[in-house]
């Protein structure tokens, strides 16, 4: 866990990071044109043999010219290795090609982020998701989820799905060990959970509870597996404070959803949630925290993932330190009966029950 950090740089190392950081952008577009042109796949057949210009742009069908400019470009950034007269793939180009994770990561700031954010600026001073109109005229992303455009949506869902379904294992035995008979999912999105729920357990029954829009997804996926009997809609928008929710549950479940929200709105949500609990009732919420990650790499990418919250989702969430959030379900009258981290890519699970 990430308790606090030294300055890595001394004062000529830091003003080399600074150029980086100036021209990021551009390394950027070029690391992804280099595997979407091919030119990444081109070198990692011929390994540690590489390939000169001329036969990378014979394979590629890229020109001469286009090769050497993307490839010189990648040499300052590590990405491939000059051994004349041949270009070799180096080990960042090979996880930039291979990486399930840095695919899913690309694809979304480049589909989703990156011509939002220009606007962040704009989107810190007003509190509201300034880039949002690069996408679609909105007042949150959740609204238009399902309008989004074609790249967009691809590229949101499958960043989404990557990081929550490696969960599902670990999840469904614990939240199936005492044999819930009913289960609400609030944020339940294209419904992905409460099908896993209904294969894991063929005696339960799950509400989804989620924006009208996204429920239509999310029952037609339920539908599709066979479970329409067992998935029940309660639409429901959970930023309206008199919103109602489902009367009881053995479970309440929230995954990779209070991070969409602000602290206050946060509160008053497990508020509503404590209201409707019973002697025996839990909840769960499961949580990336920046704070709780075994890797750099993966602190890094959720405190960038959470300008996307800032600039794209809605102008005032994000992905929290653990112990501010913990303070939110204190103030909420929930007690966290256990905590446990490092599920799946980094997240958290906390049992909740009321004080």
């Amino acid at each position: 866990m990430v308790q606090e950090n030294t300055d890595p740089f001394n004062a000529l190392e830091a003003k080399t990071e600074a150029q980086k950081l100036s021209f990021a952008p551009i390394v950027f577009h070029t690391a992804r044109t280099l595997r979407d042109l091919g030119i990444l796949s081109a070198l990692d057949k011929f390994g540690e043999q590489g390939l000169s210009a001329a036969e990378i742009a014979q394979q590629t069908g890229v020109s001469e010219y286009g090769v050497k400019v993307l490839l010189d470009m990648a040499i300052s950034a590590d990405i491939v290795l000059w051994r004349k007269p041949n270009y070799v793939l180096a080990n960042l180009g090979f996880f930039l090609l291979h990486d399930g994770m840095t695919k899913a990561n690309m694809d979304f700031t480049a589909d989703v982020c990156y011509a939002a954010m220009m606007h962040l600026t704009e989107a810190i001073v007003e509190g509201k998701p300034a880039g949002l109109k690069e996408l679609g005229n909105w007042e949150t992303i959740y609204q238009g989820l399902s309008q989004l455009p074609a790249q967009a949506k691809q590229s949101w869902f499958e960043f989404d799905h990557f990081y929550s379904d490696r969960s599902f294992p670990v999840l469904l035995k614990e939240v199936f060990k005492n044999q819930p008979k009913t289960l609400v999912d609030i944020g339940g999105n294209t419904g992905k959970w409460a099908v896993q729920c209904c294969g894991h357990d063929s005696d339960v029954n799950v509400t989804i509870v989620d924006l009208p829009q996204q429920l239509e997804i999310a029952m037609k996926n339920a539908a599709e597996q066979g479970f329409a009997q067992r998935v029940h809609p309660f639409p429901a928008n959970m930023l309206d404070k008199s919103q109602v929710l489902p009367q009881q549950a053995d479970v309440w479940w929230m995954s990779q959803f209070l991070d969409c929200f602000s602290p206050m709105e946060i509160l008053s949500i497990l508020k509503r949630v404590k209201v409707q609990l019973r002697q025996g009732d839990v909840v769960y919420i499961l949580e990336l925290f920046w704070d709780a990650q075994k890797y750099p790499a993966a602190s890094y990418s959720l405190n960038a993932t959470s300008l996307y919250f800032t600039c794209l989702a809605n102008g005032n969430s994000r992905f929290y330190r653990s112990e501010d959030f913990l303070e939110i379900v204190a103030e909420a009258g929930l007690v966290v009966e256990t905590r446990t981290d490092n599920i799946g890519l980094g997240h958290t699970l906390l049992k909740l029950i009321s004080q």
